[in-house]
């Protein structure tokens, strides 16, 4: 009985000790601040990149968009830049999804991908093609 309890006790404290890091594990922007490398429209199993065509403006209005979403940071980058990288954290958990932006060529280039796991369940998908919904619609 009392082993049981102790396995219990175990397996509790080892969620919660892989919760609190998924919450707090730094976001190094060496290694997510990286040119998207986007060279057509691809869905993935963790991610999604998308190209678009675009300049100085859309960029700026597409980060705009970004940064109106909900626990949606910047990690690194600018539009004066031309590359920027958001952390968008899921709600509950707070998975950390990446997304860089970069504008190169007169084209947007979208690169966003989950960090942990093998499968983001479509989320990036949808929050990406919500972005350029938005961007399309005049946001």
């Amino acid at each position: 009985m009392f082993v049981m309890k102790f396995v219990v006790i175990a397996l509790i404290a080892s969620a919660i000790l892989m919760l609190v890091y998924v919450r707090l594990a730094p976001s190094d922007p060496l290694r997510w601040h990286v040119d998207p490398n986007v060279t057509d429209n691809e869905d993935m199993l963790g991610g999604v990149k998308r190209l678009v065509d675009g300049d100085a403006a859309t960029l700026n209005r597409l980060d705009q968009i970004i940064r109106g979403t909900p626990r949606t940071d910047v990690l690194a980058g600018s539009v004066a830049s031309d590359r920027i990288t958001y952390v968008t954290r899921s709600r509950v958990v707070g998975f950390p999804d990446y997304a860089t932006v970069a504008l190169n060529d007169g084209q947007i280039k979208v690169y966003s991908r989950l960090r942990f796991g093998s499968s983001d369940l479509g989320v990036n998908k949808t929050r990406v093609e919500g972005w350029l919904q938005a961007l399309r619609q005049g946001g």
